[in-house]
């Protein structure tokens, strides 16, 4: 059991756990540090000095975020040396900033911004050094947008990407002066190992790193009457957007969200949700067919574990890090690509519509999306099947500039034909959540049964521990699935790129052995995103987390085989899971890339 420390702040005592830091210590008491480099998500670096105090007797003042408390500290957060000190930190960091704030993209949202204006660096003592500096900026990665004039080296991003996305495509390169964040050999993002999941983007404190923007281009077809503008959103994204118009506590602005859609000008609005019960008929296919392939047929070819195949940050995780095991992937497309297929076939023939009139944007809760979106494959309906993809942040920013006012909405109901889903489709959104969608269908089409979990709860795949396992032991399987009887289907779950990368050489080692894994990029799944709004930490992802779930309860269906209009789908389109139209429109395959 940790010790307790006593020490005072700003002359105020305060009883803290040994090991807590200053920052920490002062947070109990309400006492505000700035930081710049310190985030709840990463590890310490203490780089920045932002967060400088002072300790009585001693001459040197101390970063508070990386500086532990002892027994009978006395720290002065607002001294005369600490104000001078942060202020001209602030300045120093100014001097080398591309500080033309009104026309960047992090405008109102700055962490640099936010503390020039609070310590009011009107006259600053230092020369503006932006005009000597050669600074790059990078635009060619369809998903995000690195600009050097922005950044602060507070390694965040660095952190980002080696420590939870395991990846590294970010680092520190050169000394001094010329030091400055960069790519193996100052590629582009788009040519280096980049999973383009935006967790770069959530987590800088700056500009420096944004997701690539395609506002205006949505505003414009909006505006021609010949388009027809069909929208897709995500089952996250109705659990983070009311953040950016601080809405109600439960965090659900489901109807809200599709009021301000309409507002906006959008021909139909539809459900991502509703490919998502698609994905899990197609995946759950998929997964049995392997499994009789593999127990019944001996077949040795076949790959198991299957790979859940959702989320493109994971997949071109992959197809970078771990080639060997493209094969196992599932070949079905995301609910994002699925849907964008269909719209452009199934609803266009439905419709009456031109497939080249339609015009079919996401709203993603990723910034992958965007270039899953534009990867090659991704035509099978005969055209580039999701023209446009827009974060949440991009969404909000939409709502906004159309005056409309979020919090006074009515809510309005999602449009018919591809805007039917259930509690299974919903949960997508958080960690877990394709497995416990899966297993609810999987566990039924198998012995006609429920999930033997509480009120379809598989509870042991929900949570955010960065690795979870879980297995169901199957029992009296109906007399198509008798070759299963006492299998343990043994499945995990795995959210951020790190922990995808413990769990693969779990496998290829052969410490484990599943049937079938959930693979999400982002800490949390979805709702953790880096298209999510700013900024994130573990408590906003719990939030969000609970408004999934909370949502999942609420609908009137919650397994996605009894989805009506996945099932009318069917009836009238596909014919079946894994049948012939399904395998052109619905599947794919996976590029191998090089690792560097």
């Amino acid at each position: 059991m940790a010790n307790n420390i006593n020490l005072t702040i700003n002359g105020i005592a305060v009883n803290v756990e040994e090991g807590q830091t200053i920052l920490e210590a002062a947070k109990k008491l309400n006492i505000k540090i700035p930081t710049l480099c310190y985030h709840k998500d990463l590890c310490v670096a203490g780089n920045c000095r932002v967060c400088v105090v002072e300790q009585v007797g001693n001459k040197k003042l101390l970063p508070a975020c990386a500086t532990p408390v002892h027994e009978g500290m006395e720290i002065q957060t607002n001294s005369l040396e600490v104000r001078n000190s942060r202020k001209h930190i602030i300045e120093l960091l100014l001097s080398e900033h591309n500080a033309d704030c009104t026309r960047c993209y992090k405008n109102g949202n700055c962490e640099l911004q936010e503390l020039a204006s609070e310590y009011k660096i009107t006259n600053p003592d230092f020369i503006d050094l932006v005009p000597f500096k050669e600074y790059s900026y990078d635009d060619l990665s369809p998903s995000i947008i690195k600009d050097d004039s922005k950044c602060i080296r507070c390694q965040r991003c660095v952190r980002t990407c080696a420590d939870i996305q395991y990846l590294s495509a970010l680092s520190v390169a050169y000394k001094g002066d010329e030091m400055k964040i960069s790519t193996f050999g100052e590629k582009p993002m788009n040519e280096v190992v980049c999973a383009t999941c935006g967790q770069c983007v959530i987590h800088c404190p700056t500009g420096a790193l944004t997701e690539k923007n395609y506002i205006e281009e949505v505003w414009d077809v909006l505006a021609d009457p010949d388009m027809h503008v069909v929208v897709q959103t995500a089952p996250a994204v109705r659990v983070g957007l009311g953040e950016e118009f601080n809405a109600n506590s439960s965090g659900r602005v489901t109807g809200k969200m599709v009021a301000a859609l309409k507002r906006l000008g959008f021909d139909s609005v539809l459900d991502t949700d509703f490919t998502a019960d698609l994905t899990i008929m197609e995946e759950g296919t998929e997964l049995l067919t392997r499994l009789k392939k593999a127990i019944v047929d001996k077949d040795k070819n076949v790959k198991l574990p299957l790979f859940s195949s959702c989320s493109p940050g994971w997949i071109k995780f992959i197809e970078h890090t771990n080639t060997s095991m493209l094969d196992n992937l599932s070949s079905c497309k995301s609910p994002q690509q699925m849907f964008g297929a269909l719209a452009k076939t199934y609803y266009a023939k439905h419709r009456g519509l031109k497939p080249e009139k339609i015009v079919s944007v996401s709203i993603m809760p990723c910034t992958a999306k965007k270039f899953e979106a534009n990867r090659p494959e991704m035509r099978d309906s005969g055209y580039q099947d999701v023209d446009y993809v827009l974060t949440t942040r991009e969404l909000a920013i939409m709502i906004k500039q159309a005056g409309i006012e979020f919090n006074d909405l009515e809510e309005e109901k999602f449009d018919k034909l591809m805007g039917e889903s259930t509690g299974a489709a919903v949960i997508f959104g958080a960690t877990g959540g394709v497995m416990e969608a899966a297993l609810r269908t999987a566990y039924e089409l198998v012995t006609g049964r429920e999930v033997p979990f509480k009120n379809l709860d598989i509870t042991p795949v929900r949570g955010l521990e960065g690795i979870k396992e879980a297995s169901v032991v199957i029992e009296d399987a109906l007399p198509e699935w008798d070759f299963l009887n006492g299998v343990e289907l043994k499945c995990a779950i795995a959210h951020g790129l790190d922990n995808a990368h413990k769990i693969l050489e779990r496998i290829k080692t052969g410490k484990a052995n599943y049937h079938f894994v959930e693979f999400m990029a982002c800490p949390g799944g979805c709702l953790g995103g880096g298209g999510q709004p700013i900024p994130t930490s573990p408590e906003i992802r719990k939030k969000r987390m609970e408004a999934i779930y909370a949502e999942d309860g609420d609908m009137p269906i919650r397994k996605s085989h009894e989805n009506p209009e996945v099932l009318q789908l069917y009836k009238e389109f596909l014919g079946e899971p894994l049948g012939q139209v399904s395998h052109k429109l619905l599947h794919t395959h996976y590029t191998e890339r090089e690792r560097f």
